[in-house]
């Protein structure tokens, strides 16, 4: 949307006061409110307060303008100095009483003006707050989703790799029992005990915990397409012949 279609638009819409909704405050919560914000928000509240105290000052003013008016009429007739000064004094106290009234009641009619353009601010500072949240919520939601993503791909990986090197062990060690025989890997298996037997299909036993289990079984939840088993066997390969070279240098 052009930018003056788009000031058009907001121009028609009618802006709660924000400030007295309790979930505009909330939009806030987490981060609080940015400098701007709080300047509007400032400048809301003063004229909101100000308009409060004009309206009460207008309603007192009319009672003492009631009075004044009261004392003049009744003033009207005397003819000695004193209610004569009397009803001077009424006369130009009540002049003044109109004065402030009439300059209390323009005030009230451009606070509105000024409180709604302010309100208007205030709803633009909030939308560039928000939008700018909500961007960058999404940014991070997304890199957290690709780092999920590459964990996924990462366990499945190493879940192949450690099927595979069970599945070498009972092959290595069932050869070297057909070859040795087992009264033979008896007497070996007393001096290694570093090692075991994995079978790739076991299942976790009574003692695992459902929860750690459940976790392993949603972050390996991705299929194989997304796993590059090629990669896997030449990484093994590269592993193993590393491992030879380190144990040849020893």
């Amino acid at each position: 949307m052009g930018e003056r279609n788009f000031t058009n638009s907001l121009a028609n819409i009618k802006v709660p006061m924000l400030i007295l909704d309790q979930k505009w405050h909330r939009l806030f919560a987490l981060g609080g409110k940015p400098e701007d914000v709080k300047d509007l928000e400032a400048k809301e509240n003063s004229l909101l307060k100000r308009e409060a105290e004009l309206k009460q000052e207008l309603k007192d003013l009319k009672k003492v303008k009631e009075t004044l008016m009261a004392s003049v009429m009744s003033n009207m007739e005397g003819t000695s100095d004193l209610v004569s000064k009397k009803l001077d004094d009424d006369k130009r106290l009540l002049e003044e009483c109109k004065e402030r009234i009439e300059k209390n009641e323009d005030e009230l009619l451009e606070i509105p003006k000024e409180t709604d353009e302010v309100n208007r601010e205030l709803m633009l500072a909030t939308m560039n707050f928000c939008y700018d949240k909500l961007r960058t919520n999404s940014k991070e939601a997304n890199e957290i989703t690709e780092w999920i993503k590459d964990i996924r791909v990462q366990l499945k990986k190493n879940v192949i790799r450690k099927h595979n090197r069970e599945i070498n062990n009972k092959e290595i060690y069932s050869y070297m029992h057909d070859v040795f025989g087992m009264e033979v890997l008896n007497i070996f298996d007393m001096q290694n005990e570093d090692f075991s037997i994995g079978i790739a299909d076991d299942k976790p036993s009574a003692a695992d915990d459902s929860a750690d289990s459940k976790d392993t079984k949603d972050l390996s939840n991705v299929s194989l397409e997304d796993v590059d088993l090629d990669a896997i066997a030449k990484e093994d390969i590269t592993d193993n012949e590393a491992s030879k070279e380190e144990a040849s240098d020893n």
